[in-house]
């Protein structure tokens, strides 16, 4: 008759020793091989004729270990369930463990111990008590005013002038990266950009006056451009943030074309264009309509700045202990590559967090009974596929579309990526529903400086 004893090693860390007498596996090692000389095809005997003597002799020691460790995992297991032990990843077997004792010639009773890291009770704290802010945008005059030119430009008509007359130019340039000699770097940085000349810094400007097709300037970044701009340029010539000498940088500014967009004119036809699903007659609702998107940005932008809020009220507020010796004794040997305990100690600090924040969302979704159901997923889909097709809700009786749908719902990297979004998604309903943050109106430069503060901790 098995036993299973059970001992504290540590924090959240027990040991499980199984002892199997040869009544435990014994009879099972007999049927096995009685089932391997039925079916086995050895050269000189009818198949199902082998004598059991030879299978024994043949196969016995592998098929007498595998029986004694089946039947210790199946106690184990057994042990587990009805002990309900919530436990880290699987058991490890311990040192002295070893499969090299277990002997066909000499059955006997066999003891083999596992260590075991067992999920921790905690409790989540309650965020109606947490000082949380939601910002409020203050949309400016401004800010619409930019908004309707940027419309204006984007329906605009496009024209191809000789040269460069004004601000509002258009140009396509290649930027050449060179060294302060005038010279081309080899393997530089060489990126094609359209850029308006109004982006360019005053004082730079002047130099672009006149300029045609085919003509070169020469640019440093830092005094090309004015702070804002020179960030996303930066961005989009791949240079580092934190190279704080990447806008030194020199370039040559080849400009490809010199283009001129005639802005739309304020008109019904307009309007359709730049709205397609709204009835728009004036150009008081169309003022309107752009700053009800603009406020619909800004609130998309503060909402997700308050999920970032409760990810980390709930990280950091959420007391939990961890069987830190069992984690680090599975991660080592857990990867495909063999890892080194040093590299284990620089990873175990990521390691843990993310396993802390799944302990509490699977607490919220037990908690709170929330389910991702096909509907949810199937709904996914279809939002996903119309946002690629930049497609309304009037097109979705299309029998195409049900397709694609039934197709994505038996991709299973697409079900189990789409299960995990729209999960999160309901936990974070769920937290919002429960906060109580206090409404603080922000202007946009404020707010972004807040963004950029969360993106230097980002999880």
């Amino acid at each position: 008759m098995a036993t299973v004893t059970r001992e504290n090693i540590g924090l959240l860390n027990d040991k499980i020793t199984i002892k199997v007498a040869k009544e435990d596996y014994l009879s099972s090692f007999e049927k096995t091989l009685k089932n391997y000389s039925k079916t086995a095809n050895i050269p000189g005997f009818r198949k199902g004729m082998v004598p059991t003597g030879m299978i024994k002799k043949m196969h016995g020691q592998a098929v007498f270990t595998d029986e004694v460790l089946k039947t210790v995992e199946k106690e184990l297991t057994s042990y587990m369930e009805n002990e309900k032990l919530e436990i880290f990843a699987q058991p490890l077997p311990l040192s002295e463990t070893d499969a090299r004792q277990i002997n066909m010639n000499n059955p006997t009773e066999y003891a083999f111990a596992f260590e075991v890291g067992l999920k921790p009770e905690f409790e989540i704290p309650d965020l109606a008590k947490e000082q949380m802010k939601r910002y409020v945008v203050t949309v400016t005059d401004e800010m619409i005013n930019q908004e309707l030119e940027r419309l204006q430009l984007r329906h605009g008509k496009m024209t191809e002038p000789e040269e460069v007359s004004g601000e509002d130019n258009v140009l396509n340039i290649t930027f050449i990266e060179i060294n302060a000699e005038g010279n081309e770097i080899e393997n530089g940085i060489r990126k094609d950009n359209s850029v308006l000349v109004k982006y360019f810094s005053e004082d730079f400007r002047t130099q672009l006056q006149g300029k045609k097709k085919d003509d070169v300037v020469v640019a440093q970044l830092s005094k090309a451009f004015g702070e804002k701009e020179l960030e996303w340029i930066s961005g989009d010539l791949g240079l580092s943030k934190d190279d704080t000498t990447a806008t030194d940088k020199f370039f040559k500014l080849l400009i490809t074309k010199v283009g001129f967009v005639e802005k739309a004119e304020m008109n019904e036809e307009f309007y359709k264009a730049a709205f397609p699903a709204k009835e728009i007659k004036n150009e008081a609702e169309f003022t309107d309509a752009v700053k009800e998107e603009i406020s619909a940005y800004w609130n998309t932008q503060s909402n997700n700045h308050l999920q970032h809020e409760v990810y980390h009220q709930l990280l950091d507020k959420t007391i939990i202990e961890f069987p830190e010796s069992f984690l680090k004794k599975w991660m080592l040997g857990s990867g495909e590559q063999a890892k080194t305990e040093e590299q284990i100690e620089v990873e175990y600090p990521g390691f843990v967090n993310q396993l802390k924040w799944t302990l509490i969302t699977d607490k919220v979704v037990r908690e709170n009974n929330i389910e991702v159901k096909p509907e949810d997923i199937k709904s996914f889909a279809k939002q996903q596929l119309f946002g690629y097709m930049g497609m309304n809700a009037m097109d979705e009786e299309q029998p195409w579309i049900a397709e694609y749908i039934n197709r994505m719902m038996h991709d299973k990297k697409f079900v189990e990526d789409a299960y995990n979004r729209i999960q999160t998604e309901k936990i974070f309903e769920w937290a919002g529903k429960n906060v109580n943050p206090v409404e603080q109106p922000i202007s946009t430069e404020e707010f972004t400086k807040e963004l950029d503060k969360h993106k230097h901790h980002q999880h």
